[in-house]
């Protein structure tokens, strides 16, 4: 029988089911990324017109993304908190229930701003579930494990990026767009019930009280700020006064937040952590690589699909080579670190990552498939090797009874960082490509030249409308968007390679020893 080691802080019947209890919580954690992953295979049909679609615009598409993430990134830090306190197997329910009606709803939505709405909705249900699964991932493993757990865990979101565009395809070749939505609600049931049979409560014994005033100010500063990003690339023009006063009062209100937090008795995040200069490197090192990594998903789909002509599933399909590395690579990272030490751990990871990056830039309509094959399953492994060596780092930084303020921090940086990246890669993107199309447009009716413009897909649209003459439109559109894409993979690569450098200064070496007066506080258990 398996028992849990002398100084244990876990007791012995949590401990014999730590596994199973981890295979739930991945269960939890694979509805939250797989929805994700699942919709950036469906925005192609999406931008489609009705009745196969919304007629969404790229802006459309990007709020439809971000509706979920800013929403998700800015109620992280009351739901690691709430988590905290009322105990983290109640929030981790919680969330589940909104996520599934959020989902439900998404599925039947009757334009691209009640999508949007919903999709927010799954963001607020989102926000409860993935900080308290990593809490409770600290809570029942012993710091000895969590290394190897914390790497199976991130295996996990390797594994739902795999099935995410795989099922995503199968659904829309056999259904309507909605079902990429629908396909949540059983995973939902199912995680409710294994939830509830197997997984233990904690919570920290002496929480912190809810902020209202910085949940507040960091929501409306991220809105502020994205949405003036997405402005700015739907206009081409980023001079704008309305962009910039909107980026301008993002900045602001971010700023406002900070000072606030750092004032307050019982702020929502407590900002001297950041004074530990491993802790600010990893957790920045998450924020740029998901920077980096969310803008370029956003427009491969658009180039497998739009230039390539591959259907959903097979692009689906073509980024399994991303996953599979992710699956094989994440729970064997710590093999490396042990080895190298996470600073050349991480640094090689980032290195790579801007590499492919950088290879993305040379990609041509006729480049042959499998060399885009190559670039997916590199990048999946710079990501493996990145993502388990900082989530270890994180999470250890701080005691156990704060996991759940450690997991939101962890977590809020990563989905800041990809809604950012989608702003500011997207708007890149739309910009460069605007530019690129523009003076090929004479063709098209003055009333749509503008909307013509905003993307290939809206481009391909109006050609499509045009019949015959519209055709003189396809090749201008494919080199144009291929030249947007080249300038924003190489954005990409420039943010990647400054990940680089911050972990290469910041991270440690070698992992050491615990240090005298780290030892773990006892695990309370809720309702005591």
């Amino acid at each position: 029988m398996t028992t849990a080691v002398p100084d244990s802080r876990v007791s012995e019947a949590v401990h014999r089911r730590r596994w199973a209890i981890l295979g739930v919580l991945m269960l939890s954690l694979l509805i939250v990324v797989l929805d994700n992953s699942i919709l950036n295979v469906a925005i192609k049909t999406i931008s489609t017109p009705a009745p196969t679609g919304l007629g969404a615009t790229q802006s459309e598409l990007e709020w439809a993304i971000n509706a979920y993430t800013l929403v998700f990134a800015g109620l992280l830090f009351t739901a690691g908190l709430l988590g905290d306190r009322l105990g983290r197997k109640k929030v981790l329910l919680g969330g589940l229930v909104v996520f599934g009606a959020g989902s439900a709803l998404a599925a039947f939505s009757g334009s691209p701003d009640q999508l949007i709405a919903f999709r927010a909705l799954m963001g607020l249900g989102a926000a409860f579930v993935m900080p308290a699964t990593l809490a409770v991932l600290m809570n029942v493993f012993e710091r000895e494990e969590q290394p190897k757990a914390i790497g199976i865990w991130a295996g996990g979101v390797g594994l739902a990026i795999a099935i995410g565009p795989i099922t995503g395809g199968v659904l829309l070749d056999h259904f309507w767009w909605g079902s990429v939505f629908l396909i949540n609600v059983p995973i939902v049931v199912l995680a409710l019930g294994l939830m509830l049979w197997l997984v233990p409560d904690s919570r920290d014994p002496n929480p912190g009280r809810i902020d209202p005033v910085g949940v507040v100010l960091s929501v409306i500063g991220l809105v502020l700020l994205v949405y003036g990003i997405i402005k700015g690339g739907q206009l081409a023009d980023f001079t704008d006064a309305t962009v910039l006063a909107t980026i301008g009062a993002g900045l602001a209100v971010l700023v406002a937040f900070v000072v606030f937090e750092k004032r307050s008795d019982h702020p929502s995040i407590d900002v001297t952590y950041f004074k530990n200069k491993v802790f600010s490197a990893a957790i920045g090192a998450i924020g740029l690589v998901f920077f980096a990594l969310m803008g370029v998903t956003f427009f491969s789909v658009f180039y497998t699909q739009s230039v390539r002509g591959y259907s959903p599933l097979q692009t689906g399909l073509l980024m399994l080579p991303l996953a599979a590395a992710q699956l094989i690579f994440a729970p064997r990272a710590r093999l490396v670190v042990d080895r190298f030490g996470n600073r050349a751990t991480t640094t090689g990871g980032m290195l790579l990552i801007a590499a492919m990056l950088c290879a993305f830039a040379g990609l041509e309509a006729d480049t042959p498939i499998w060399l885009l094959e190559v670039i997916f399953f590199l990048m999946g492994t710079g990501m493996a090797h990145i993502m388990t060596p900082t989530s270890v780092v994180i999470m250890q930084a701080l005691p156990r009874e704060k996991a759940g303020s450690a997991s939101a921090l962890s977590n809020t940086f990563r989905q800041v960082g990809g809604a950012l990246g989608i702003a500011v890669l997207g708007s890149v993107l739309s910009t460069a490509y605007r530019n690129g199309i523009e003076s090929h447009l004479g063709m098209v009716p003055a009333g749509v030249r503008h909307t013509a413009g905003e993307s290939i897909e809206a481009t391909l649209g109006v050609a499509a409308k045009l019949g015959p003459r519209g055709d003189a439109l396809v090749g201008p559109a494919n080199d144009a968007f291929l030249h947007a894409m080249h300038v924003t993979a190489l954005w990409g690569a420039g943010v990647a390679l400054v990940g680089a450098v911050v972990v290469a200064l910041y991270l440690p070496g070698r992992p050491t020893e615990r240090q005298p007066g780290e030892e773990e506080q006892e695990l309370v258990p809720a309702g005591e």
